[in-house]
């Protein structure tokens, strides 16, 4: 072994701790890397294999009713390539020992065969994948396949039965099969925003009875359609709305706005920000920790560095003495983090599995993602250590082998400021020990108000999700039931829900798809129609003040101002997607707060006027007494004109049960990473200052300072620049908050930017542990001390 390669393992076992902390911050950084980027890449693969493998469509479109022979002429449109056409329905559904409101969507199967075990469903498009059981078989009017999750929260299995109101008539099903679908990989009930998969559900049915309940037979009020390579996806969806238009289509939509897809696609949006942000701050953190050491280690080497250089050691080698004492460092950092981040995106991307009703995971690690994680570790490390090193290199022997020159002391502030009475000695040992060095101060407490942010973003996000459920459901949605009808009906249907005993307040409500276009720009989503001066909906401006509607006017949701960059005052061109399908100019006379969806909302009384329909209502919004809530459950459930009813407190109660997982992971994986950078920097700084000031300290023992009181100077200086960098911390969180809530902002859902004082109590208290915990190891080296030995140092 060269002499340089023996100095180098020497240097590392000595240094050992110090290098472990530091590699433990560059593996942090790397696991998270790898981790967010291999998840993201599973999650798109995966994706992309069920999608292929199933059929899933490419351009969807809901209609009233129409002939099969329309089918003719959807054919000729350029660019299409298969076409399948569904009988759906929206049915209640009675579930034994449940007597809470079960809702789901009723399904046609094309042509279904028999069969058992996983595999695809029959049909050309949006193949089920059978999970348990078999599919249904043919001249089984009665036989349903109900989706895995829906099947799992009520516990069936094949051979369970279930009722239905179908059409207004109760039916008895039995289930032959379980299955997952990739039309519904993230499941929500129409009115909801969150899957709640104890009440709804989605069932597959044979299509001959299905199109018998609802007078269907030759006819269909779904199509699916997939398109051939290089077509025009925009122009086949207008082609599809043409045709469609005269049989109560409500507009065709592309895969990437299938509200499933949509979803699972902002997820990977967020794995995307995760995968920048995160590594981006545990590298810059082990650059300065490296810059740390190293620059500590080549001062304390200068007569070294000089003898090896009179030694004809050439600036090169010696040089690449210290990168390597570097790189080593990095490999272990590399390949702790490689390991970790491998079990890491496994179990996150498993996670997401159980999230999104994926049949299966595929995890792909990508090796350009391993090499691209080392050679940023490595390049990191390289940098950080480069100036030091470089000036190692440009030393002379000479001036080498001198000590270095002493450093000049001055008046500190304090004492020019004549206040150095009010502190004791110790303290003005520390205060100026600070002031010789401001810039190794300034990166220590930078280093630790990182860690403090990190961990506050972990808490940010369980708060904003609070937060919003917070202003949507309690301020803004004051509602406990929400009644959805078959079809328009008449406003004198409300009277029939307010005699039901324990109902205190009923309102009704128009939805309404639509498409608004301002200047160049345009949206689709739904008008929703509500009553003036509305108790249950209240839409809130900025402040969560309660807003009116004006009788003539459209309300925007805040975000969808923004899209359409529309002002108050200015006309709003709407296109109905509904019935005439209407296109008329609208003033929008305002804005409304809103974390959840993109609406528009008029007065019921102005749409109903525009649509030409009379006093038509498509459901209701409920205040009920919980003492009722089963009997309400009950009347609600024998009324054939309600397709179905979805309750808002268990709605969130479902989406806090499906979060939590999730959100325990992604705050237990920060807040463990925030104690290592924490711990990091404040080892680090602590055994660098205790090997820059051995020789003043042990001085002070020979002085008779007891060991407390020495640990109180060296302790005492990383404790001030905690307790500075914990506010600085503070800070840098909000301002990462700030940037993850405006890169997850989008149609579906934003993320107010609400910090609660105990996330920022957690993230003080976690880096004042960590800090603890390095002090204890410090105050332990403090005990070891070679008073004798340290005092006939050179230093």
């Amino acid at each position: 072994m060269l002499a340089m390669d023996k100095k180098l393992w020497r240097e590392l076992w000595a240094m050992r701790s110090q290098a472990l902390a530091i590699a433990m911050v560059i593996g942090s950084g790397v696991a998270i890397f790898i981790m967010s980027l291999s998840a993201l890449d599973s999650l798109y693969e995966t994706r992309e294999r069920y999608y292929r493998s199933h059929h899933f469509g490419q351009v969807f479109s809901s209609l009233k009713r129409a002939p099969l022979a329309v089918i003719r002429h959807i054919e000729e449109i350029p660019g299409v390539d298969k076409i399948e056409t569904r009988v759906i329905s929206y049915v209640t559904l009675d579930i034994e020992n449940f007597d809470e409101p079960v809702s789901a969507h009723l399904l046609s199967l094309p042509g279904s065969g028999s069969g058992s075990g996983s595999g695809s469903g029959s049909g050309l498009l949006n193949q089920i994948y059978l999970r348990d059981g078999r599919l249904i078989e043919s001249g089984r009017d009665n036989e349903i396949i109900v989706a895995e999750k829906f099947a799992l929260a009520h516990a069936l299995k094949p051979g369970a039965k279930l009722a239905a109101i179908i059409n207004g008539r109760r039916k008895m099903l039995t289930v032959v099969g379980l299955a997952l679908s990739p039309e519904y990989i993230y499941q929500i009930a129409p009115g909801a925003i969150f899957p709640d998969h104890r009440r709804y559900g989605i069932l597959w049915m044979a299509r001959k009875p299905l199109a018998s309940a609802y007078d269907m037979n030759g006819g269909f009020n779904h199509i699916t359609l997939t398109l051939s390579k290089n077509s025009n996806e925009q122009d086949v969806i207008d082609h599809l709305d043409e045709i469609l238009k005269p049989y109560g289509g409500v507009g065709a939509i592309a895969r990437k706005d299938q509200l499933s897809n949509r979803f699972l696609s902002e997820e990977l949006n967020q794995l995307k920000t995760m995968a920048t942000v995160f590594p981006i701050i545990f590298f810059s953190v082990a650059a300065f920790l490296l810059n740390v050491v190293i620059s500590r280690l080549i001062s304390l080497q200068r007569e070294q560095i000089a003898v090896l250089k009179a030694f004809g050691y050439s600036n090169f080698e010696v040089a690449w003495h210290y990168i390597k004492f570097v790189l080593m460092i990095v490999s272990v950092g590399v390949i702790a983090g490689i390991g970790a981040g491998i079990w890491m995106g496994n179990a996150l991307s498993n996670l997401y599995a159980e999230l999104f009703s994926f049949p299966y995971m595929i995890y792909v690690l990508k090796p350009q993602v391993i090499a691209a994680a080392a050679a940023i570790s490595m390049i990191v490390g390289i940098i950080g250590t480069l100036y030091s090193v470089q000036r190692a290199v440009r030393l002379p022997p000479a001036q080498g082998m001198r000590p270095e020159q002493p450093t000049l002391y001055h008046r500190m502030l304090i004492e020019r400021l004549g206040v150095q009475h009010w502190f004791s000695q110790p303290v003005r040992m520390i205060i100026r020990h600070i002031e010789r060095r401001p810039i190794k101060a300034l990166l220590t407490i930078i280093g630790i108000s990182f860690a403090c942010s990190v961990i506050i973003v972990s808490g940010f996000q369980k708060g904003a999700i609070d937060y919003m459920i917070e202003v949507q459901y309690g301020i803004s949605q004051r509602e406990d039931l929400i009644a959805i009808y078959t079809e328009p009906t008449p406003q004198r249907s409300l009277y029939s829900l307010r005699n039901i005993q324990g109902v205190e307040y009923v309102e009704g409500f128009r939805i309404v798809p639509a498409r608004l276009k301002f200047e160049h720009r345009s949206y689709r989503t739904a008008i929703d129609g509500i009553q003036a001066q509305s108790h249950l909906l209240h839409l809130l401006d900025t402040e969560l003040n309660k807003i009116e509607i004006p009788q003539q006017g459209i309300v925007l949701t805040d975000h969808l101002a923004e899209q359409l960059q529309i002002k108050p005052g200015e006309l709003l061109n709407v296109e109905i997607l509904e019935g005439n399908r209407p296109t008329i100019q609208i003033p929008m006379v305002g804005t409304a707060k809103q974390y959840l969806g993109s609406n528009a909302y008029m007065q019921v009384r102005t749409l109903n006027q525009l649509l030409k329909e009379g006093d038509a209502i498509s459901g209701a919004r409920m205040k009920v007494d919980n003492r009722y809530q089963r009997q309400i459950h009950a009347n609600l459930e024998n009324m054939p004109r309600i397709a179905g009813v979805v309750e808002q407190r268990s709605s969130i109660r479902s989406f806090y049960d499906t979060m939590a997982q999730s959100l325990l992971f992604f705050t237990g994986i920060s807040t463990l990473l925030g104690a290592v950078i924490a711990f990091g920097v404040i080892y680090n700084s602590m055994r660098i200052a205790l090997s820059e000031r051995s020789r003043e300290l042990a001085s002070l023992r020979v002085l008779g300072f007891r060991r407390s009181e020495i640990a109180y100077i060296l302790l005492g200086e990383l404790a001030l620049l905690t307790l500075i960098a914990i506010p600085i911390g503070w800070v840098f969180g909000y301002g990462l908050s700030a940037y993850i809530a405006f890169e997850v902002d989008n149609d579906l859902y934003r993320m107010p930017l609400k910090l609660n004082l105990n996330v920022y109590a957690s993230a003080a208290l976690v880096v004042v542990v960590s800090s603890m915990i390095s002090s204890l190891i410090i105050w332990r080296n403090l005990s070891h001390l070679d008073m004798v030995a340290v005092l006939k140092t050179k230093e």
